[in-house]
């Protein structure tokens, strides 16, 4: 006997306010935007979801589905006798080792009032488990509608939401080095530069200047701190066009906490043309200050940075493009995004306002 009820799909009639990972987006004017496919990398079927919830005291399963988007871990929208809950499985790039440091970090945010995703301990008091062979986790369940076309009213409202986040994450002990950071990024590299010049020819040669700029220039000695590392708006949530949370830890890490704010200019203030929109850089910046004023020289840092982080999404997303797994219905980003975005910065783009 089956005793799951799957969901319906998620789409334009979505309930507002029940969203998940790949929630149901917003445009700047209010109106739901369609989703990509379902991303889930792993099936589970009813018997393994029941041994695995057994450890828990969340009740019986009511209803499971597989949530879309995400090129990391398969995702899943889990409602059971005591409530709605996320269920993740881990896939990629993130270790088993380093999944503790991320859900301690996300106990650790919300029990100091920052609105994020609650780890649920099992009966044990684990966070962490396994499901079909591999890394599992059950967060509560974080309402909010993420955006697709950010207004600039909600690029300041990211921008406070981030620095609150940086704020709430100090006094945590866990230390995570950012091994996507611009230490990594040579090496990285290295094995794509085919791939780059046949994403587009000469792209090659740009990167590995990139590179050399990007390690002659990097600044040292900013203020450091827990960083989100992966601010995009599909990890931010609003309600009523206010900030309501963050979601997706799991590239968290120990860096300068303005190179945090550099990647999510990258990410909220620019077309998918790579034409920066300077009010919403500036909205962002101003909501982030609200909470934590930047110091002269993060602000003077933050061009340099936002070139690196641009970098770092590059790469990754390069790498990621001949990588997905076969026969999943997820869609790669498309790296040339960020090529765009890195050409604007490598012709001098001042993401900070001080040249304005």
């Amino acid at each position: 006997m089956r005793v799951l009820i799957k969901l319906p799909d998620q789409g334009r009639n979505a309930a507002p306010g029940i969203v998940v990972k790949a929630p149901p987006c917003l445009d700047a004017g209010g109106g739901l935007a369609d989703h990509p496919a379902v991303a889930v990398y792993t099936d589970i079927t009813d018997e393994a979801l029941e041994r695995f919830l057994a450890r828990y005291e969340l009740g019986r399963p009511r209803a499971f589905k597989g949530i879309a988007e995400g090129v990391e871990n398969s995702n899943f929208l889990l409602e059971t006798d005591s409530g709605r809950y996320i269920l993740t499985v881990y896939e990629r790039r993130v270790r088993r080792e380093q999944l503790p440091f991320f859900l301690d970090l996300m106990k650790w945010l919300t029990a100091r009032g920052f609105p994020g995703a609650t780890p649920i301990a099992d009966r044990d008091g684990s966070l962490l488990n396994s499901l079909e062979g591999k890394p599992a986790a059950i967060v509560a369940f974080l309402p909010g509608l993420s955006v697709r076309r950010p207004s600039v009213r909600h690029c300041g409202e990211a921008g406070e939401g981030l620095a609150w986040l940086h704020r709430a994450a100090e006094g945590f002990g866990g230390r995570r080095p950012n091994d996507l950071g611009q230490g990594a990024w040579a090496d990285l590299y290295a094995p794509q530069a085919a791939a780059a010049e046949a994403l587009e020819p000469g792209l090659s040669a740009l990167i590995a200047d990139d590179l050399a700029d990007l390690a002659r220039l990097w600044p040292l000695g900013l203020p450091e701190g827990i960083v989100h590392a992966d601010f995009f708006p599909d990890n931010v949530f609003f309600i009523d066009d206010r900030f309501a949370g963050a979601i997706d830890f799991y590239f968290a890490a120990w860096d300068a906490l303005a190179y945090d704010l550099a990647v999510a200019l990258n990410a909220w203030c620019f077309t998918k043309a790579g034409i920066f929109e300077p009010a919403k850089a500036a909205a962002m910046i101003a909501g982030y200050e609200r909470r934590r004023p930047l110091a002269a020289a993060e602000r003077a840092a933050l061009p340099i940075l936002a070139r690196g982080a641009a970098m770092r999404f590059f790469l990754t997303r390069l790498i990621d493009w001949g990588a997905t797994p076969p026969g999943s219905l997820v869609q790669p980003k498309d790296p040339r995004e960020y090529a765009r975005k890195l050409d604007a910065h490598r012709r001098g783009l001042d993401v900070s306002g001080l040249a304005a």
